[in-house]
């Protein structure tokens, strides 16, 4: 019974890999995840075992939002603008003691963006940015151990994001009446990293609530103490013309349901809410930035096989707000209201494979 339970939370606990805020569109500067995602195996973890992941992540923003107002007529007029979003995080984390772990992630990206406005008006072009983002590193501890974890446990963690991505990543824009090649630094929603050292606090956390169900939750906020990073926007306004330096965060919580008739299977259903601020929590807040969030309703299934798990998450967006900036709110009289839109996507796919090495080095599916 003992075994069969530390399988049930080791296949639970991969709910706690999936956590990260891109939030499916312009909002958010790049791909971007917080620790949990590194982590989520830490609760199953023997001292000296290591904990190897994959996290795949994809999305396709296209629909535009003013505060919660949709605005369907740039679909319907093809002024729309499309991101499309690749991202790959390799997560290792290794357990110091049964409480204790450590945390390694290294994120790579391939973003295109697809639109008029940016380009001469008329014809729709694509720029692209590809290469390594930010990386992080953390730890974490787990606040019960022996018989007191044994319906569940919470971890708290800290980490630091390095601007190792490229920040001022360029393609080529189609400039003017003439179409004019033109080498210019890329929109914020596809660089590649923010270009300051960031503050992480996360949590994660697990609790059999009877039989083979959990509940799960995990969350993070990612302090960005910098203002701006003095890339150009090339936008108009003066006050826009740099790119801001956020915060971001996000949040998750469901529950997991594990078969116990189809070994290794399991669903969960839960929800998130994941974006930008409008303000820094530490630090100045100038520069332009998209502020606003998604709340999400979040299926997911995994497998367990051995060793090795693949977990697959599809959040799907129910409330979009893309709320009005600092610049918005300077620019901003009594006559008139400036309130930039951004665009998000329907749903966000990510898929994780998983693998948990022993001390003793054995195949995958062992």
């Amino acid at each position: 019974m003992k075994k069969y339970t530390q399988f049930l939370f080791a296949i639970a606990a991969l709910l706690l890999l999936e956590i990260n805020a891109n939030a499916q569109g312009c909002v958010a500067i790049r791909q971007f995840s917080g620790l949990g995602n590194a982590v989520g195996q830490g609760n199953i973890l023997n001292k000296g075992e290591w904990n190897i992941s994959a996290n795949y992540r994809y999305f396709k923003s296209f629909r535009h939002f003013r505060g919660t107002h949709e605005e369907p007529n740039r679909i319907e007029d093809g002024t729309e603008v499309i991101n499309y979003q690749h991202g790959l995080d390799i997560n290792i984390s290794y357990a110091f003691s049964e409480r204790l772990y450590g945390i390694v992630s290294l994120p790579f990206q391939y973003n295109e963006r697809s639109s008029l406005y940016e380009h001469n008006r008329t014809d729709r072009h694509t720029t692209y940015s590809k290469g390594f983002g930010d990386m992080r590193i953390g730890a974490g501890y787990w606040l019960l151990s022996g018989e007191k974890a044994k319906k569940g446990n919470t971890a708290i963690g800290l980490g630091i994001k390095f601007p190792t991505g490229d920040y001022a990543a360029t393609s080529t824009f189609y400039r003017g009446e003439e179409s004019t090649p033109t080498e210019m630094t890329v929109d914020q929603s596809i660089q590649l990293g923010d270009g300051g050292t960031g503050l992480i606090v996360d949590f994660q956390g697990l609790w059999n609530i009877g039989g083979t169900n959990f509940w799960y939750y995990d969350g993070f906020y990612m302090f960005n103490p910098k203002e701006t990073n003095g890339t150009v926007t090339n936008r108009r306004r003066e006050n826009e013309s740099i790119m801001s330096v956020p915060d971001q965060y996000a949040l998750r919580t469901g529950v997991f349901h594990a078969f116990e008739k189809i070994h290794g299977l399991g669903v969960s259903l839960g929800g998130r809410i994941e974006g930008i601020p409008v303000r820094d929590a530490i630090g100045g807040s100038e520069g332009f930035r998209r502020p606003g969030y998604i709340i999400s309703v979040e299926p997911g299934v995994s497998y367990m096989l051995g060793n090795l798990t693949g977990t697959l998450n599809v959040p799907i967006a129910l409330w979009r707000n893309r709320t009005q900036s600092v610049t918005d709110i300077e620019n901003s009289t009594p006559d008139d209201i400036v309130h930039g839109d951004a665009a998000f996507a329907d749903y966000l796919i990510n898929f994780t494979l998983a693998w948990r090495i022993p001390k003793k080095i054995a195949s995958p599916f062992n």
